[in-house]
């Protein structure tokens, strides 16, 4: 992996550690820090030694979303037309969109461990991600509704799949601010941690869990529970018979059964 400013990016053991480091603008996100994200994921996509993620924050605080900088210069475009600086505006949410799409769409699973602020596009990057874990200190904002915005990169589109929906609703219309214990309690977190030391080392036991198993399997695993999300039951078992008619037979179905037969570890391809 490449270095990167906004970001530090390490694999070991298969899994990839991905940290924003911004500590000191209490890791809130400028526009390199965007483009590094979305280059992050779509590398680590195809990269083989990498097999699952784990997002996780510098410092004192996880993310505390858009950096306030970039988000009163969204609307400053050089242009004298309404309709073309509407335009631009536009590209730029779109952009922004697309930059934690690239979370969701990695093929590899992407573990959130969060601690302390985790505000606004911090929500929408979170939810973004397959599993979420977090510090009993760590609170969770829908900062937007606050500032006078509709949050418009993914929080309101990807939070009611995973919550219910009116708690979503009072979260997006209060903007309060959700606790480690209550985030657990409604489903928005798979467990808390008295600290972000033992949060780090219970994730990553988890990561190393994952990243056991057979890679093309967790692949399949991925697309297989985002599709079931956005699809009927009946689409969904029609997608997997596709699947499975065309994947089942991996070297790895192999190399499970003779590890079991044998008992040891596996041995797996990236």
């Amino acid at each position: 992996m490449k270095e990167y400013n906004q970001f530090n990016v390490s694999i070991e053991n298969h899994i990839a550690h991905v940290a924003f480091n911004r500590p000191n603008k209490a890791n809130s996100l400028n526009l390199e820090a965007w483009e590094e994200m979305k280059d992050i994921f779509e590398t680590l996509h195809h990269e083989k030694d990498a097999r699952v993620i784990v997002l996780s924050g510098e410092g004192n605080n996880f993310c505390a979303g858009i950096d306030l900088n970039l988000l009163m210069n969204a609307s400053q475009f050089d242009e004298k037309c309404e309709a073309r600086k509407r335009e631009q505006l536009r590209a730029f949410i779109i952009k922004l969109q697309n930059c934690i799409t690239a979370i969701e769409k990695c093929r590899k699973p992407v573990l959130a461990a969060i601690h302390k602020s985790c505000i606004g596009g911090g929500v929408d990057i979170i939810s973004a991600c397959d599993m979420r874990y977090c510090t009993e200190d760590a609170y969770f904002c829908i900062q937007e509704i606050n500032l006078g915005l509709v949050a418009d990169i993914g929080t309101l589109q990807r939070l009611p799949k995973i919550l219910n929906p009116g708690i979503v609703n009072e979260l997006a219309y209060t903007g309060r601010k959700v606790f480690g214990e209550e985030a657990k309690d409604i489903g928005l977190v798979n467990r808390t941690y008295k600290d972000k030391d033992s949060m780090m080392e219970d994730v990553m036991s988890i990561a190393k869990t994952i990243a056991s198993k057979s890679p093309v399997c967790i692949r399949g695993t991925k697309e297989i529970l985002l599709y079931s999300r956005d699809h009927s039951v009946n689409e969904s078992l029609n997608y997997m018979v596709a699947w499975n008619a065309s994947m089942l037979m991996s070297n790895d179905i192999f190399e499970a059964m003779a590890a079991y037969m044998q008992k040891r570890e596996p041995e797996f391809e990236g």
